[in-house]
């Protein structure tokens, strides 16, 4: 009978053991890591009440059961769960409850951070979307610039390291101004017409832009010679401006300056050397004109026509008749002809002397005076220094109707008309003064006045 307990004690002993050398913990501690044998569980310790093993993939577990390792699972275990860096649980440490379940999920999930917003004008690349440790990456498109950090990362604390940058528009549009060559002026202008079209900006942004903004004459404009700057002007939304400079250089082409001839007047149109302008010559009063009358700048910058000279007046007194004596003057000098029937002539003799003090305002006026003197056939002529046959002072006489036997003064204009006579002597200045109102007068003053021609007082 003892021999047979004792067989039983020895063969209790050994299922013990197997049962000890199966389980990893020790009796007692309450410690130990999970198998996958649930069924056995069950079925060796049937009607108490647990839980499923845990299993926690990113992550490692630690358990303690309030009733030893033979328990294990068993309501009241807890169990602490310790997630992979990047992951993290629910709950750091669950309770297996009497419905047989743990008291919260326990599953280590991967740490996520929220959704990036997506910046105005771009955008962002992400390694591994807003999981932790992803690195996003930021950009701006086409024509704007990324203000703000370039990067952020999914940190342990569900916080990107950085906020969302912006993009905004700094880039200047951009505007191409004509590019023109030299402009002529047209014949006898001093302009020239420029055409151009105008340009566009371009915005390599939102492409919305003012209207472009000309700082000079607008295209299709009359230019004058000499370099002028433009520019044009635009601006984006943003503000920002763009601009562009060009040159508009207008160019005369121009002859070699002329100059009035010696006792003469010179009056050009236009700007007086350049092409296509003209020029008009006249000689003072007993001066004849040599040359060309009227010369023209050329396209090859040449003057059209002869050198213009004024040379002095050659008054022909050997003529046979007294018209042809004075169809030497018309045109070209007012006659003043003074008559006397003695030199003796208490009138003759106070007019002669009036006007030899007034040379200068005769010349300007351009007067000459013929005197003639005595009576038939003892009379005499003069032109200056120069003497009139007698003959010829006689038909002056009586072609102009002026008595030979008492003083009288004629004075003729350069058409030949017959426009004053005065039966007394007269002074200078009331000499000039009629002569100053006749018409050809008023256009040899503003000529005499831009010449600097005048007489001194």
């Amino acid at each position: 009978m003892w021999k047979s307990l004792n067989m039983d004690m020895c063969l209790l002993l050994l299922l013990l053991f197997a049962q000890l050398c199966f389980c990893s913990g020790y009796e007692g501690s309450g410690q130990y890591t999970y198998g996958d044998d649930e069924d056995w569980y069950s079925h060796r310790y049937k009607g108490t009440p647990w839980c499923a093993p845990i299993k926690v993939k990113h992550g490692d577990v630690s358990c303690r059961t309030p009733r030893g390792e033979h328990y294990r699972n068993v309501m009241g275990t807890r169990c602490k769960i310790r997630c992979k860096q990047g992951y993290e649980t629910q709950s750091s440490e669950v309770v297996c409850m009497a419905s047989k379940h743990w008291s919260s999920n326990y599953a280590c999930r991967e740490i996520r951070c929220p959704k990036l917003n997506m910046p105005a004008n771009g955008g962002y690349k992400c390694s591994d979307g807003s999981y932790f440790n992803s690195r996003c990456e930021f950009f701006c498109s086409p024509g704007y610039s990324l203000k703000g950090q370039k990067t952020a990362t999914c940190q342990h604390s569900k916080v990107w390291s950085a906020g969302v940058p912006t993009c905004v528009d700094i880039d200047p549009p951009k505007i191409k101004c004509p590019n023109l060559k030299d402009k002529w002026a047209e014949p006898g202008k001093l302009t020239a017409r420029v055409t151009w079209d105008t340009p566009e900006g371009v915005d390599t942004a939102d492409g919305i832009l003012t209207d472009v903004i000309l700082k000079g004459k607008p295209s299709k404009s009359d230019f004058p010679e000499g370099l002028h700057k433009m520019s044009y002007t635009v601006f984006d939304r943003a503000g920002n401006k763009g601009s562009c400079r060009f040159t508009v250089r207008v160019r005369v082409r121009r002859c070699s300056s002329l100059f009035p001839p010696d006792n003469g007047y010179m009056k050009c149109d236009s700007d007086g050397d350049n092409y296509g302008a003209n020029c008009e010559f006249k000689c003072t009063g007993g001066y004849e004109l040599q040359g060309s009358a009227a010369r023209v700048c050329q396209y090859g910058l040449t003057w059209s026509g002869t050198d213009t000279t004024c040379a002095a007046m050659n008054i022909n007194v050997g003529v046979q008749t007294a018209a042809a004596l004075l169809d030497q003057f018309y045109e070209k000098r007012r006659l003043l002809i003074i008559s006397a029937p003695t030199a003796a002539n208490h009138n003759y003799r106070f007019q002669m002397t009036n006007l030899q003090h007034a040379q200068c305002g005769l010349d300007l006026r351009h007067v000459t005076v013929i005197e003639l003197v005595g009576t038939y056939p003892a009379q005499v002529g003069r032109i200056r220094h120069r003497l009139l046959p007698p003959g010829l002072a006689l038909q002056l006489r009586l072609l102009l109707q002026i008595p030979q036997r008492s003083f009288q003064m004629v004075l003729v204009d350069k058409q030949g008309m017959d426009k004053q006579r005065y039966p007394f002597p007269i002074t200078a200045a009331e000499l000039f003064t009629t002569i100053d109102t006749f018409p050809l007068r008023k256009d040899e003053m503003m000529l005499q006045q831009e010449a600097g021609q005048a007489c001194q007082s």
